[in-house]
């Protein structure tokens, strides 16, 4: 196939739209199932590069759960306890601990869920009955894999009355080291972004602290991947083989550290034995609970505990998640990895970081004010290291 015309571009009246490969050659993707947008391509092929890079950093396989060319999340395929199948609403997914590829997407799928919602799906492996039996069942847009098991493919189309667009990227694919793009008519090009990311990246730490075990380093890793295909600004927090918090897109860092923070936040709240036992109603489906979890922990828009809301959602009154037992939860949660995409300018980074148990950071380093966030992270006996390499995204 050497092009594929596109309904429209981002929005309904840019068209025409296509995607082909400039120099004639054929695309390196076939298309199992649906008819997929431009936006599902940004999506689509963000969305792989990320799996592939972190597939071949970690030696695991890994997912990503991508909306508007960022991520929600990224994770490996590391099996996971009981109270986070819970959390994730994997708990009754037969042979999920057999298949590493499901065990990556439970997580990366289940950490934002709110974000989510209408994601586009990248796997690093060929695609097992038991992911595809777990996205059929999410609300979302598509899937990019190198390969489908013949049962699985056959899931997956059965998605959406057949339209769930399925997409298969070949492996081997190696793009032209130079890229470009057009912005109002104006053609800009740069070399590609092949920059390796390894734990060779975090040689260099600067705190007192200077231990950093092999979950750190992998954690690490896998957050500074998934800055690589995150609008900056960004940041994003990361523990257990996953990214529980990223903040893309913000023109100032702190935005993004309080943003990704917030969202690591409620992750581990989501695990709180107060959430994991909310009496919902039957009839209350996956993202309207996600939605109702939301406001419980966050106190958003509606107080689903109020008299005349909890009858809506629950069978019973449930009693409200305090400030102080939140609170109280997060201190003691520990050991998370925190990456940047470009220097720490201030301090208070670290002071929010520290808030959502950052113990461990990788960012680039160069800012005239490093020294005080040396100092800060020596407060908290952080171990900090310095990449030297910034990793911008736009």
């Amino acid at each position: 196939m050497k092009e594929f015309e596109l309904k429209y571009g981002c929005n309904p009246n840019q068209k025409p739209s296509k995607i082909f490969m400039a120099n004639g050659d054929d695309l390196p993707i076939e298309i199992l199932s649906g008819r997929p947008g431009y936006i599902n391509f940004l999506d689509a092929f963000n969305s792989w590069q990320l799996v592939k890079e972190l597939k071949e950093a970690l030696g695991l396989p890994a997912v990503t759960s991508f909306k508007h060319v960022s991520p929600t999340s990224a994770a490996v395929g590391i099996p996971l306890s009981d109270t986070l199948k819970k959390a994730c609403f994997v708990d009754d997914i037969e042979g999920l601990d057999d298949s590493p590829l499901a065990c990556a997407y439970a997580r990366a799928r289940g950490t934002d869920r709110m974000c989510s919602f209408g994601d586009w799906v990248a796997l690093s492996d060929v695609c097992d009955v038991t992911t595809a039996k777990m996205i059929k069942r999410e609300v979302s847009d598509g899937v990019i894999a190198p390969g489908y098991e013949p049962e699985a493919l056959e899931i997956l189309k059965s998605k959406r009355k057949g339209n769930y667009n399925v997409v298969k990227i070949d492996p081997d694919f190696v793009p032209d080291p130079v890229e470009r793009k057009q912005v109002y008519g104006i053609t800009f090009e740069q070399g590609r972004n092949n920059f390796k990311i390894d734990r060779e990246l975090l040689s260099n730490v600067v705190t007192a602290n200077k231990d950093m075990p092999e979950s750190a380093i992998r954690d690490l890793i896998i957050s500074l991947i998934t800055l690589k295909y995150t609008q900056s600004n960004s940041v994003c927090y990361a523990v257990d083989g996953q990214a529980i918090g990223v903040g893309a897109g913000q023109q100032s860092r702190i935005h993004c550290t309080r943003l990704a923070g917030s969202k690591a936040d409620t992750w581990f709240l989501r695990q709180h034995e107060k959430v994991l036992n909310l009496p919902f109603r039957e009839d209350i489906g996956r993202p309207d609970r996600d939605n109702v979890i939301d406001g419980y922990i966050n106190k958003n828009e509606e107080d689903v505990c109020a008299d005349g809301n909890w009858q809506k959602y629950f069978t019973s009154q449930p009693e409200p998640l305090t400030d102080e037992e939140a609170k109280a939860y997060l201190a003691t949660k520990t050991d998370v990895a925190l990456g940047s995409d470009a220097f720490f300018p201030f301090s208070d980074n670290i002071e929010r970081a520290y808030r959502s148990g950052v113990k461990y950071i990788a960012e680039p380093g160069g800012s005239i004010r490093d020294d005080a966030v040396i100092d800060c992270c020596d407060k908290y006996g952080m171990a900090m290291a310095f990449t030297g390499m910034r990793l911008f995204h736009h």
